[in-house]
This record gives C-alpha cells, structure tokens and sequence, in this order.
C-alpha cells in the first residue's frame, strides 16, 4: 500500500510538472477560417494569454484535419505580403499573442477533407517547456469581431 502511495505520488507530480506553461495560459476566440472549395489550407486564429510570471513559447502547434501545422506570421518581401513559418510564438508575461489575418497564425496545410462552417477543429498547442493546451476551434466564414486587448 505504502508503495501505490508514493507511485501515486510521483504521477501527481509529474503530471503537475507537465502542465507548466499551459497553466498559466487561456486561449480565447478560437476560430479556423473556412477554406474555398478544394482549397488545401487555412489559417486558425486565437488570442493567447499568459496569465503567469514567466514568459511562455508556443513551439507546435497539431490538429487531425490536417497532414501539416505550422506556426506562421506575414512579412512584408519588397512591398509583397508573404506568409512564412515561424519557430515559436512568444507571449509575454502577464501579456497576450494575438494571432490574426495578416499577422501571427497557426497554418493548417494540406487538408485531408473540405472543412464546413460549424465544424469544430481539436488544435492542440504545445509550449517549450513541453505542456500542451487543447483548444476546440469552429470553423467560420467570417471573422468573429477583435479581441478586447488587455495589458
């Protein structure tokens, strides 16, 4: 008995060591813009906020509906705006990421079904301390309205 006690235990510790950064984090307004038909990917958008001490790092990001998912932001290339991944999005401290059109996103590529308005996709973020967050995004047409920022 007394050994199932220090096994249980040591599981509550390490499960309370695997949450870490997605403790502190909420994820809010989460939404996947609806593809055209037969396009073959989309972006999903989302606030994150750290409600925590310590500066976090969104390094992957992973759904089942498509075979790649990558973090991404826009840059301007000679007066262009080209999408291009990203390592890790960064949310401070006591601060927000705001990840929208035209800026920091998360890419789901190459779709492996038509998505419908409605749909929820199961996006899970992972953190470099090597917690991870499930969101449920639903799939819209239109871009529900911005945020409130908090600071």
């Amino acid at each position: 008995m007394k050994r199932l006690s220090i096994l249980i235990a040591g599981l509550l510790a390490s499960a309370g060591a695997l949450a870490g950064a997605a403790d502190a984090v909420s994820v809010e307004q989460p939404y996947v813009r609806l593809a055209p038909p037969n396009a073959l990917a989309t972006g999903a958008f989302m606030v994150i906020r750290n409600r925590g001490d310590k500066d976090v790092r969104v390094v992957k990001a992973d759904n089942p509906l498509s075979r790649v998912t990558e973090l991404h932001t826009h840059i301007n290339d000679a007066g262009v705006m080209r999408m291009r991944p990203v390592p890790a999005i960064d949310v401070k401290a006591r601060g927000e990421a705001v990840l929208k059109p035209g800026g920091m996103h998360v890419m789901l590529i190459d779709l492996k079904g038509s998505l419908a308005e409605g749909d929820m996709v199961p996006i899970t973020l992972t953190f470099d301390d090597g917690s991870s967050k499930k969101v449920d995004a639903r799939v819209v047409k239109t871009a529900p309205p911005a945020p409130e920022h908090r600071h």
